[in-house]
């Protein structure tokens, strides 16, 4: 009986929108469900009649092939749009790299060509330490700037409840001069600093194969041809209220 009851509450469930995302990871998502990338997906599945099943993993390297390319999920709602192992959404917003200084120094840095990053402390999001790094990174080495440079790994240390906060700590506390920051989380972390920064859009450097812009979808399987053209859809519908969500996080 209790068997029988059990399986007739799971035929009248709703179908999940099976959703892998970080948990520790705002502004984009948590495990919370505090972040734009948590509340997006949860208004998709409402609006598809569906609630949101979600399988938390850090969004580290090796992030799609142990979740979305082994089946635990259907769908990544942050992925960069020119990703190749899955297939991506039409773009929902474009990040740009910042610098981020403290608005009392006054440095109003807006090129890598700028003489002072020669003597400027500087802090760089990291990926690892064998040559993967951010855009940024690569641009100060270009120009041969690396003794004054320190790096912060991007995905930060996981025990942190802000694991991406450091660098931006770093620039309030004067521990560094300046930070190249990906645009979200350099906003994000701005907002709640306790000395007012300034952050100036870092414009493009060394040609197109080092570009500091990047469009940002949502990655499904490739073959999940529907799933993907549902998304696009959705999101050329609900345009506007996509765009007013994403004011609400800066």
């Amino acid at each position: 009986m209790l068997a029988a009851l059990l399986l007739a509450l799971s035929a009248d469930a709703p179908p999940a929108l099976r959703v892998c995302a970080d948990p520790n990871n705002m502004p984009f998502s948590n495990a919370k469900r505090e972040g734009f990338e948590n509340k997006l997906v949860e208004r998709i599945a409402a609006d598809w009649g569906k609630q949101v099943a979600y399988t938390w993993w850090a969004q580290r390297r090796g992030n799609v092939r142990n979740t979305l390319k082994a089946g635990a999920c259907d769908l990544i709602p942050g992925i960069g749009s020119a990703v190749e192992m899955v297939a991506t959404t039409r773009p929902y917003y474009r990040g740009q790299y910042m610098f981020v200084t403290r608005a009392d120094r006054g440095l109003d840095l807006a090129s890598f060509d700028d003489s002072r990053l020669k003597e400027l402390k500087i802090g760089v999001q990291l990926v690892g330490d064998d040559g993967a790094n951010t855009p940024p990174a690569h641009a100060l080495a270009n120009r041969g700037i690396v003794q004054n440079v320190r790096g912060y790994l991007i995905y930060g240390d996981y025990a942190d409840a802000d694991p991406q906060a450091p660098i931006m700590r770093a620039v309030a506390s004067g521990a560094i001069d300046v930070a190249l920051v990906w645009g979200p989380v350099a906003v994000w972390y701005a907002k709640s600093s306790p000395v007012p920064l300034k952050l100036s859009p870092v414009p493009p450097a060394d040609g197109p194969l080092l570009p500091m812009q990047f469009d940002v979808s949502m990655g499904v399987r490739r073959g999940d041809d529907k799933l993907r053209a549902d998304l696009d859809a959705w999101l050329v519908a609900h345009k506007p209220e996509v765009d007013a969500m994403l004011a609400r996080y800066r």
